[in-house]
């Protein structure tokens, strides 16, 4: 099946503005950590630590908790966090060079299958050390999995597009 370049540039860009949005959305979530949590504790009516009867909710309240407690203490520790919801805008911005260009930026993508894959290791080395419970660290690892699968798409179409540009041998 013979599929033109127009098509798979489409694909390719579907797939990348994907990507985008996830780390887009994980960038701006992070600004308001304490507020969302006091939302997902009200929307889920857990008000105290005694009101939680499951593991989701026992987590959310205990984070929303040392944060009322950190932010009441030293407010400027979620300086940190900015600048986590800042590197994930920044690091967003360099994806523009593929979705513009993607045979010549190639190497963005290959670069974010790289910084995907070390999630893994980070959630699950970083995640035992501060005590984040193995299910949270679960999660956090399925965002290395979830941001590649995009990635690795897109590369297997610029594949293709790099195959389509060739010049043909007479």
């Amino acid at each position: 099946m013979v599929t033109s370049q127009g098509l798979l540039l489409r694909r390719y860009r579907c797939s990348l503005l994907l990507f985008l949005a996830g780390l887009v959305l994980s960038g701006v979530t992070a600004f308001p950590l304490q507020k969302e949590l006091e939302l997902a504790a009200g929307v889920r009516g857990v008000g105290h630590l005694e009101d939680a009867t499951n593991g989701v909710d026992r987590w959310i309240v205990v984070v929303r908790d040392g944060l009322r407690q950190t932010y009441s203490s030293y407010p400027w520790v979620a300086y940190g966090t900015d600048w986590l919801a800042f590197a994930h805008l920044v690091i967003a911005v360099l994806f523009i060079g593929p979705y513009v260009d993607p045979l010549r930026n190639k190497w963005v993508i290959q670069a974010g299958l790289v910084l995907c894959a070390g999630v893994i290791p980070l959630a699950l080395i970083a995640g035992e050390v501060r005590g984040i419970p193995l299910g949270w660290r679960m999660i956090d690892c399925s965002f290395g999995v979830g941001g590649a699968l995009p990635l690795l798409y897109c590369l297997h179409l610029t594949r293709r597009m790099e195959r389509l540009s060739e010049p043909e041998d007479s």
